[in-house]
């Protein structure tokens, strides 16, 4: 550990000395700084000093920057934010940020989709929903610029899943109902589009629009004659069902019976409990009544 340290500090000299050294620029100077502070960080990273390699990485990006080596600088901020990824979420962040914007500046739109789609799901461990959906969106935008189909759909489904748990409903019953309009007519992709019509339908029952969800199922019928031969259909005009009788039980029985042969998974088990809350208020509400 200790060598690894102390080769990585004399590495790190002998690149401020290159770019410190008189006052004519040189770009020279900068590429071999820019090879001496990455050899440097990887020392550190050797050590497992993670801070101090992920600051020397940078150190290496800047130098790239000097000589307009972009994609370099770009890729040096990706090896700062791998070692950050350590110890600083935050650290983290910033430099693929940085990347993001970089690789964006110079056309690589794949690069810069993938490191936002990593800022997304960063934050998505830190349970900053906002912030998450945010950047899923702009990957999704920056995988579209490449055209990069499947994982535009990708990223738009976690908008939608995040859209949802941020209780916009209707934004993720729209992007869910466009991507079951895109699969239709790819072979790769057909087969996803009853669980997006599903996922539509929940959200839509979770937004407390129990008349819209009975029209819906009729739609989804017009855009795949097949949806309504499917278990997703019957669960979601079953469910439907259960609202307008407002009957609990039969709501809990049918949710129990589905999940027995395909388990929900905890995103759509919450918009259910959602649901079966709203249900019950308003069961309680009517005894009252009575």
């Amino acid at each position: 550990m200790d060598d690894h340290i102390a080769r990585g500090q004399q590495l790190a000299r002998k690149a401020e000395n290159k770019i410190s050294c008189g006052c004519f620029f040189f770009a020279s100077n900068y590429e071999d700084a820019a090879q001496l502070f990455h050899n440097s960080a990887t020392s550190f990273k050797l050590a497992k000093s993670w801070d101090k390699a992920g600051s020397v990485f940078i150190k290496s990006s800047k130098c790239h920057m000097k000589v307009d080596n972009k994609y370099d600088a770009a890729n040096a901020y990706v090896d700062a934010a791998r070692c950050y990824k350590k110890t600083s979420t935050k650290g983290a962040i910033s430099c693929l940020n940085q990347a993001v914007t970089i690789f964006t500046e110079i056309g690589r739109h794949i690069m810069a989709a993938k490191y936002s789609k990593e800022i997304g799901e960063l934050y998505e461990l830190n349970q900053d929903i906002e912030h998450a959906k945010s950047y899923f969106e702009r990957a999704a935008e920056l995988f579209g610029l490449a055209d990069a189909t499947t994982s535009v759909i990708q990223c738009k489904l976690k908008v939608a899943q995040f859209s949802a748990q941020l209780q916009q409903y209707q934004k993720a019953i729209n992007i869910y109902e466009d991507i079951a309009q895109q699969s239709l007519n790819n072979n790769l992709l057909k087969y996803g589009v009853r669980g997006h019509l599903l996922n539509s339908g929940l959200c839509q029952l979770s937004q407390g629009d129990f008349v819209a969800i009975t029209n819906s199922l009729e739609r989804y019928q017009d855009l795949d004659p097949t949806f309504s031969r499917t278990r997703e259909y019957k669960f979601l005009a079953d469910l439907a069902a259960s609202i307008d009788e407002e009957d609990v039980e039969k709501f809990t029985r049918v949710v129990k019976e589905f999940n027995i042969i395909t388990p929900l998974d905890s995103w759509k088990s919450t918009l259910l409990s959602k649901v079966k809350d709203a249900l019950e208020v308003k069961e309680m509400e009517e005894d009252d009544l009575t």
